[in-house]
């Protein structure tokens, strides 16, 4: 999907930038956007220029959620082969959880239901002061969606998790905050260059390969019923750093005191006997 309607993607000094671009309807969610978030994905996640993507939105709010201007949901779940549909901010969810590179969201305004959940999966959540958030989905009669219920018990507990999701209030950033939902508040205007700065931090100090192996351990490892599995697989990583030009550029340049240079690339030099690479 080379042109975009709904969304932006513009990439500078490795860092793509996707801007939800619907201000008009304070971004509001609907499918041709939800199919363009996930182009542009892919897309950054295909290009070996990109090294982190940063997830905001144009005007006043992140997203309001679900487009419901036309007075219902922007889906026809008929139009797919039975179950094989899929609501739409779990297309992008999903999609982040499996990306190589990391995703920053900068957050403004209203972040609320699928404007909300999508941002679950990034690496990173930077609000502004004037950031309001909510999973208000039992206020309007729905169910959470986005796979939130999976993502956000990890990211806050059970019990915040119990409470926001079942209550649907709204919520301000101090509180989401607190609570770990986003990892800084910084003040109204501000929050996108943020994001920008810790995006080239990203860039000019880690390893591409070693940043897209660490990402995923994390997100797919940290269920394991045991530490067991995952040491086996630590094993495996750590047994072959000696034939890693990474780890040999990052010691070196660390004992030299300059800059990295690391060569590895991610779309040829993940190790093949990661386990979700299978799937």
């Amino acid at each position: 999907m080379a042109d975009y309607a709904e969304i932006t993607y513009a990439v500078e000094g490795r860092i793509a930038t996707i801007t939800l671009n619907r201000p008009e309807a304070r971004n509001g969610y609907t499918i041709r956007m939800a199919d363009e978030l996930g182009a542009a994905m892919d897309r950054a996640d295909r290009d070996e220029d990109v090294r982190v993507v940063v997830l905001t939105g144009a005007g006043q709010d992140f997203c309001v959620g679900a487009d419901l201007s036309q007075g219902g949901f922007d889906f026809d779940p008929d139009e797919g082969p039975g179950d094989a549909w899929q609501e739409p901010a779990g297309r992008c969810s999903k999609r982040i959880f499996t990306m190589n590179k990391p995703v920053i969201a900068a957050l403004q305004g209203a972040a609320v239901g699928g404007g909300l959940t999508i941002t679950l999966s990034c690496d990173y959540r930077l609000a502004s002061e004037d950031s309001r958030f909510g999973f208000v989905f039992t206020r309007r009669g729905i169910y959470p969606e986005g796979a939130s219920a999976w993502f956000l018990p990890r990211l806050v507990g059970m019990g915040t998790a119990l409470d926001w999701m079942i209550s649907g209030r709204v919520f301000a950033a101090t509180e989401a905050k607190e609570k770990g939902l986003v990892h800084n508040v910084f003040p109204t205007g501000t929050v996108l260059d943020e994001a920008k700065r810790l995006a080239k931090e990203i860039v000019e100090k880690t390893a591409p390969v070693s940043v897209a192996v660490t990402r995923q351990l994390l997100y797919r490892m940290a269920s394991a019923a045991s530490p067991f599995p995952v040491h086996e697989l630590d094993s495996k990583l750590i047994g072959g750093l000696g034939a890693n030009p990474d780890a040999v550029e990052g010691v070196l340049s660390f004992l030299q005191k300059r800059p990295p240079s690391f060569g590895l690339r991610v779309e040829q030099d993940l190790p093949a006997y990661l386990p979700w690479l299978e799937k």
